[in-house]
């Protein structure tokens, strides 16, 4: 299984997710909720999720480090700081939160199992090698870091 740690890319992984999502949706029923309301509520959980998401990587681009979840052997700078404070995973949060409001908008309970199984994916195939690679990169630095700051929220 260790062949796909941090192959394939989070952003290509949400747009599987999606479409995996709306699938479910299409083959199953779906909640008898007004559609407006789930329009707006999906719209707010978007733009949640798009400021964590542009947060994350805003703060990774002042630092001036690899933005590139595939190579975080590449990282110039352990960012701890800004959203960071909050999540160590702040663009992961985002898309997850993309995810959610997908499956609110389509109106299905089944389709939004999709979010909880796109983050033990990327809890163990993309997170859990990417903290490898910065424990043996930045040692006791990162391993404080994991103890004062949550993986997600």
């Amino acid at each position: 299984m260790t062949m796909l740690e941090k192959r394939i890319p989070p952003l290509l992984l949400v747009v599987i997710f999606g479409a995996a999502m709306w699938l479910v949706a299409s083959i199953t029923p779906l909640l008898s909720i007004d559609g407006t309301l789930l329009a707006f509520v999906a719209v707010a959980v978007f733009a949640i999720g798009t400021l964590f998401s542009v947060a994350g990587v805003i703060a990774f681009r002042q630092a001036q480090t690899t933005v590139d979840p595939r190579t975080p052997e590449a990282s110039s700078d352990l960012v701890s700081s800004g959203i960071y404070r909050y999540s160590r995973n702040p663009m992961y949060v985002g898309f997850a939160l993309w995810l959610l409001a997908w499956g609110i908008f389509l109106g299905s309970g089944w389709a939004l199992l999709g979010v909880v199984v796109f983050v033990l994916y990327m809890n163990r195939f993309q997170i859990a090698p990417e903290e490898r690679a910065l424990r043996d990169l930045f040692g006791d630095t990162f391993r404080d870091y994991e103890q004062r700051v949550r993986r997600w929220l």
